[in-house]
């Protein structure tokens, strides 16, 4: 399969090294409005160079959205609106794709700037395009095996911490962070109606949903001193302790009994490590992506959900962000 990236700043560079170890991937087409730097880019690493996006999308079967996401309506609608059959410049010939009007596409979250602009994306995709939304932790996997883990939580909290940087960035922590954390709350791990409150500001923010009677903690921050990805669930009999980063599972289950020593009770819990086949969750997404297509399936992860994702983040921050 012919695939491409369009936008190549950290998060293309990653899509497109990633797409570059994949089997099934035959070329790779790269877009950028620096035209020096795509150039230069492809040059070092032996990939394709489209001159523009109507080209790129003549060249390719599917692609990947990477660019700032105050493009991403703009770029989605250019590429769902361009057939594979306005160019063929590659020296073999593309597979005929004429039962949909445009490519795959794979958009970074946020699926895009508001959720108007995302529900008029929804309206122009055919059913039978595949087009996903890049929410990498959910290809984490570690949340396939809490999902599975879990029971009857009593409570979750979910910490997703960064130290300031100078990267520039014109989103909240709340779409540009927490958004993770409500993905695999709403999506993942709850599926029912929930009641929220929020506090905090652009840079911190934590917002308390309601799953029934379960409370699900969400904090974000920008200005940490130390680097989090946590999740903690608690239920009647075991915590369990989740890390994003380093990809590890330990449940501490409580004893049969307690002991008295010096007139206090101690408790001696069992820990257990959970078995994790530790991956790359960017290249689990992209053959995921590409998976789909090949077999006519829906993303795991669908507009409609990093619609209301993108929802949600709206909602946190009128009510808590000035």
């Amino acid at each position: 399969m012919d695939v491409g990236v369009i936008g190549i700043g950290m998060m293309g560079r990653n899509h497109a090294r990633v797409y570059s170890e994949l089997k099934s991937v035959k070329d790779l087409v790269v877009f950028d409005t620096n035209t020096d730097y795509a150039r230069e880019y492809a040059r070092n690493n032996d990939v394709h160079l489209a001159e523009s996006l109507e080209e790129l999308c003549g060249m390719v079967e599917a692609v990947s959205i990477c660019v700032p996401t105050k493009f991403h309506y703009q770029i989605a609608e250019t590429a769902l609106n361009n057939s594979n059959s306005h160019h063929s410049p590659l020296l073999h010939t593309i597979a005929s794709n004429a039962a949909h009007s445009g490519i795959h596409l794979l958009i970074e979250k946020p699926i895009c700037s508001t959720s108007k602009e995302a529900e008029k994306l929804q309206s122009l995709i055919s059913p039978d395009m595949v087009v996903g939304v890049g929410h990498i932790e959910r290809f984490n996997p570690i949340i396939d095996e809490i999902a599975r883990i879990i029971t009857n939580p009593l409570y979750v909290e979910i910490k997703r911490h960064n130290p300031a940087s100078a990267r520039i960035n014109d989103s909240t922590v709340v779409e540009d962070l927490m958004i993770h954390d409500i993905d695999i709350a709403v999506h993942k791990l709850f599926n029912s109606d929930y009641r929220l409150r929020c506090a905090g500001s652009k840079d911190i923010c934590g917002a308390l949903f309601q799953f029934n009677s379960t409370p699900v903690y969400l904090s974000a921050s920008r200005k940490s001193s130390k680097k989090m990805r946590t999740i903690l669930i608690e239920e009647e009999n075991v915590t369990i302790e989740g890390d994003f980063m380093n990809q590890e599972i330990y449940i501490h289950r409580k004893p049969d009994q307690y002991k008295l020593e010096n007139e206090r009770y101690v408790q001696e819990n069992i820990i257990e490590k959970v078995l994790v086949n530790k991956v790359e969750p960017l290249k689990v997404e992209l053959s995921t992506f590409l998976h789909c297509i090949n077999t006519d399936k829906k993303f795991p992860v669908t507009p409609a959900q990093a619609t209301e994702n993108l929802r949600i983040c709206e909602r946190i921050r009128e009510s808590c962000i000035q």
